[in-house]
């Protein structure tokens, strides 16, 4: 799952806001703060690209926000394995 707390903090650290992003990559702005709300498990593979580059994310913010549960599980097992 998306950190959204990390999201909502690059949104305004962009100087944009919830319902510029929505508009910018052509999803109402209901249904993205319901995604927010869900904490992010229906955000699409599609717009969670949409939202690193509308906001011009770093690799590796793009990471910390969006696949960082994996990268710490994946770090879990090779621990594991040693």
């Amino acid at each position: 799952m998306p950190n959204i707390n990390k999201l909502k903090g690059k949104i305004v650290e962009k100087g944009r806001n919830v319902e510029d992003l929505a508009k910018a990559i052509g999803v109402n702005k209901s249904t993205l703060y319901r995604k927010f709300r869900n904490d992010g498990e229906n955000i699409s593979i599609k717009e969670a690209i949409q939202i690193i580059n509308e906001l011009n994310l770093s690799i590796e913010e793009a990471n910390a926000i969006f696949f960082n549960h994996f990268v710490a599980y994946n770090a879990k097992k090779i621990k594991m394995r040693n």
